[in-house]
């Protein structure tokens, strides 16, 4: 008996620290995106604070399962992994929802920093494609919308196939908002 007691006890204490491993320190599961991808996972602090918008579009399309078996279309060593087009799967599609208005900020593009994809020269059609850089961008700063930064998985990011289209390309397995894990 005391050791069935020991061992509830044990679980109620470990359980709140398996939880809190789930997640880095400080991030809201609300805001938090979950990236499952063919090479790991990554975390992605979203930026509800600077784009709410384009944030609160990320979350509904994960919601949805959009973003399920997506493939990195466009992978730029030394610039940027693209994803997001859940519609053809190669940079050409959007969601079934109308593009979204710029929301510029003064966060600079940089490593790890997560932006909106849009359509040639137009500001406002950011849609449901995003990328994650891979290193600091300063030519893209107040001309992109910036929605989030990754959280932890940097190495995994590192580790997507490059190329320009990506020949056998790594897919975000499953996306889901930390919230509603599973």
């Amino acid at each position: 008996m005391i050791r069935a007691i020991a061992v509830i006890v044990a679980l109620f204490c470990v359980a709140p620290a398996l939880a809190q491993q789930k997640l880095p320190a400080g991030l809201d599961p609300e805001n938090t995106l979950l990236i499952d991808t063919t090479q790991g996972r990554i975390v992605v602090k979203l930026r509800n604070d600077i784009a709410p918008k384009h944030a609160e579009r990320i979350k509904t399309l994960a919601r949805e399962k959009f973003y399920d078996n997506v493939p990195f279309h466009r992978v730029i060593a030394g610039f940027m992994a693209q994803t997001g087009d859940g519609q053809n799967g190669n940079g050409t599609g959007g969601s079934k929802y109308p593009d979204l208005q710029a929301e510029f900020s003064n966060v600079p593009y940089k490593r790890g920093i997560v932006g909106m994809a849009r359509k040639g020269g137009n500001n406002n059609s950011a849609n449901s494609q995003f990328f994650i850089m891979y290193a600091d961008g300063p030519a893209l700063n107040g001309q992109y919308t910036v929605i989030g930064e990754v959280a932890s998985g940097t190495d995994v990011v590192d580790k997507i196939k490059k190329g320009e289209p990506v020949q056998n390309p790594d897919k975000m397995t499953k996306v889901q908002v930390a919230a509603d894990a599973k």
